[in-house]
């Protein structure tokens, strides 16, 4: 037992290198100091998608969005929302937007914040804490005061179950980037953008997730029931740096704040050694079984952004967010509503997202179906859209019915 938890214990702390060669490539060139709000205009039009980037105002930050409106003369068959996963933007929702157009709905993409086009402020700005963080508002009270929610039960990577005694919400440094900012940012976003221009009869919006978006999203519903009708997910993230997801958590998680708080002060030149292009397209391969999808576009277009001021310090500062809700206690929160269904596909391959764990995820009570994709990984909405399309358009058409 002592060998296989040392041997699970190397290989998180494998992955948390992995993910910093990643995000320090991203923002290898983000070195000058900045000022709280970070933030560069996007081009006048997407490369990926061809669409006009907008601009949504929120709490004084910029928040770039997409959206492709209904192909034809009829009107559109709903309104759905894509929320993208971690160091990407709504770029990554290419093929996305245009199926769910041709097939005559409205499809928005957003870059949370941090991400992509939106603003990066400070994560350390008290200014920027105070005015835009999910963690505020009296959030935590009563049985979560203090930020920790208890006695929950989670799922394992062989399909089991697991009683966790308490679960840490809020971020450990006070950020304020976490799935409670980017929660109450997608919901405004849709009560603010979305739902003013849809038709009479639309009420509800729908949610379309990837990986770590899906806890947002999740936590979108469980704040504003109102203005949601359900959630298509494509590879849930479990979020294995997550201290309730950690074995011996108490001896380990030390030892990894202390490598995450090094790299928030130290890591600049590590990520300037490892800024090589080829290296990271060899990572971004890696949640990619599709190997040939991760052409140069998908680099810009996720890379660029990355660049930009700012950008670097919520890299780190996100590799640091030890904490949070998981997607396990989100479905099983007594505030989840019960007309708020959940598909969710994944790809049989994907190395990040255990495949029995996901299936397990079908045992609970807002979970409709869970769908296998066989041969793909982590990304199927850009590995393989004509599998993935259909399936969202088959959950909107049940939303519908």
């Amino acid at each position: 037992l002592q060998s296989l938890q040392l041997e699970t214990m190397t290989k998180i702390l494998q992955r948390l290198f992995q993910a910093t060669a990643l995000a320090f490539y991203f923002s290898s060139r983000t070195t000058t100091a900045y000022a709280p709000l970070n933030t560069v205009p996007p081009p006048p039009v997407s490369r990926a998608t061809n669409l006009p980037n907008k601009i949504y105002t929120w709490r004084n930050q910029q928040v770039r969005y997409q959206v492709a409106p209904p192909k034809g003369d009829g009107p559109s068959k709903g309104s759905v929302v894509l929320v993208h996963g971690l160091f990407v933007n709504s770029d990554h929702w290419r093929y996305t937007l245009k199926g769910l157009s041709e097939a005559g709905y409205t499809a928005y993409a957003i870059d949370l914040l941090g991400s992509g086009y939106s603003s990066k402020p400070s994560p350390s700005c008290v200014e920027s804490r105070s005015m835009i963080c999910g963690e505020s508002n009296g959030r935590f009270t009563g049985s979560e005061e203090g930020g920790v929610r208890k006695n929950v039960m989670l799922g394992t990577a062989s399909g089991g179950s697991r009683f966790v005694s308490e679960i840490d919400l809020k971020h450990p440094c006070g950020s304020p980037y976490n799935f409670y900012t980017w929660a109450e940012q997608v919901a405004d976003f849709t009560n603010d953008v979305v739902l003013p221009g849809a038709s009479p009869s639309e009420a509800r919006v729908t949610l379309v997730s990837n990986s770590i978006g899906t806890i947002s999203a999740f936590q979108s519903v469980l704040d504003r029931p109102e203005l949601f009708n359900g959630v298509f997910v494509v590879n849930p993230n479990f979020r294995e740096l997550h201290s309730a997801e950690i074995p011996l958590s108490n001896l380990a998680m030390p030892a990894i704040r202390a490598v995450q708080s090094l790299l928030r002060s130290k890591g600049q030149g590590l990520f300037d050694a490892l800024a090589k292009p080829e290296t990271v397209k060899q990572i971004l391969m890696e949640p990619y079984a599709i190997s040939e999808v991760v052409d140069d576009e998908l680099v810009d277009v996720l890379l660029t952004p990355l660049l930009t001021p700012g950008a670097s310090d919520v890299v780190f500062d996100t590799l640091s967010y030890s904490a949070g809700p998981l997607p396990e206690q989100q479905l099983s929160e007594d505030g989840f509503p019960d007309d708020t269904p959940v598909w969710i596909c994944y790809g049989s391959k994907d190395p990040w997202t255990p495949a029995a764990r996901v299936e397990k995820m079908g045992d609970l009570s807002a979970v409709e179906k869970v769908i296998r994709l066989e041969g793909i990984g982590h990304c199927p909405h850009d590995e393989k859209p004509e599998m993935v399309n259909p399936l969202i358009l088959e959950f909107l058409e049940r939303l519908r019915s």
